[in-house]
């Protein structure tokens, strides 16, 4: 049996509110201004802080001033068929509530436009007949996601009440992620954590950036397991908030792209030499070759059964592409563990 699923497209909603709409409740006035959807839908965005009143979120009642800049993100759906694939999944542990998989590069979490086959719920669909989709058919099961290129370790829920726990833990951060990264340079600590608000960049609407405009706190911890002269490091990562892209965004800003990543400037040689010595160009390429990828994965997952209440704990073993990275570092650089 297919499920139906939906697609997602963002749109912006911009305005300042005029001299002519001044004290119009917020609800109204956006109806009013075209942004395309019922009052009573409205009043569920502002409820959950996606409608932006000079950039702070606001209340439904809130009666707005001349010269107020009114901003929203909104998600528009799409139907389309979720269709099982008998698809091989490298399965760590499964039961009654749970599927723990460990996701290889390459494979989109869940369908949405330009993705509607040979995701990871594609794949479970031809095992699961009926995964709890809790309102949203595109993502039964899915309580949290790794993009198309992170590899590791991920829990779908095959229950409601899994649903419900899971989902609950992830929110109030009692659920860990851990993820590997190899990092371009040594960062100047040997651990740290980088704080800093992420939102949609203001060109580029498909990556993420470090902004102060439209944006939600972002907290990244980060510890260096090994480093390899001035070239590379391995570093564990612990994630406090769960943004969009934000271990790849955070390392970026903070000057240190994760190696092999495409889109925050880990291929991008002018931001590579910013950290790697310039004598390292043959070694830069040669590392390139071998990820094609960010070299992203998440290496462990820790929760709360939501059956039975116990800590449990999942670890993904390494990809090739990035062991064999790894490899190639230890074996050209002095390896330096970093206690």
């Amino acid at each position: 049996m297919e499920d139906e699923a939906r697609s997602y497209e963002i749109k912006i909603f911009e305005r300042v509110v005029s001299q002519k709409m001044e004290g119009t409740r917020l609800d109204i006035y956006l109806v009013k201004s075209g942004i395309g959807i019922t009052r009573s839908q409205v009043g569920k965005l502002i409820k959950k802080g996606v409608v932006l009143v000079n950039g702070k979120p606001s209340r439904p009642g809130y009666r707005v001033k001349a010269g107020d800049h009114i901003y929203a993100e909104i998600e528009f759906q799409e139907s389309f068929e979720v269709i099982p694939e008998m698809i091989e999944l490298d399965i760590i542990y499964e039961d009654e509530n749970i599927i723990v998989v460990n996701k290889p590069p390459g494979m989109v979490t869940h369908p949405a436009r330009g993705n509607l086959t040979g995701t990871l719920i594609n794949a479970i669909l031809w095992r699961i007949k009926n995964l709890p989709d809790m309102g949203d058919r595109t993502r039964p099961g899915v309580v949290h996601r790794l993009d198309k290129d992170t590899s590791g370790v991920m829990v779908v829920a095959k229950s409601e009440r899994a649903v419900r726990s899971l989902a609950r833990q992830i929110e109030i951060k009692e659920a860990k992620r851990i993820y590997w990264a190899i990092l371009w340079g040594v960062p100047p600590l040997d651990s740290s954590t980088i704080e800093a608000p992420i939102g949609r960049h203001a060109i580029d609407r498909k990556r993420m950036a470090v902004t102060p405009f439209h944006s939600k706190p972002a907290i990244t911890e980060y510890r260096i397991l090994e480093k390899f002269g001035r070239v590379a490091s391995l570093v564990e990562v612990s994630l406090k908030t769960g943004r969009t892209h934000q271990i790849r965004v955070h390392f970026e800003y903070f000057g240190y792209p994760v190696v092999g990543d495409p889109t925050y400037s880990g291929r991008e040689t002018r931001k590579i030499f910013n950290v790697v010595p310039p004598n390292c160009v043959d070694h830069v390429r040669e590392m390139l070759k071998l990820i094609d990828r960010q070299a992203l994965h998440a290496r462990r997952l820790s929760f709360k059964h939501p059956a039975t209440g116990k800590p449990v704990e999942f670890e993904a073993p390494i990809p090739e592409d990035f062991q064999n990275l790894l490899n190639y570092l230890r074996s050209n650089f002095s390896e330096i563990r970093s206690s």
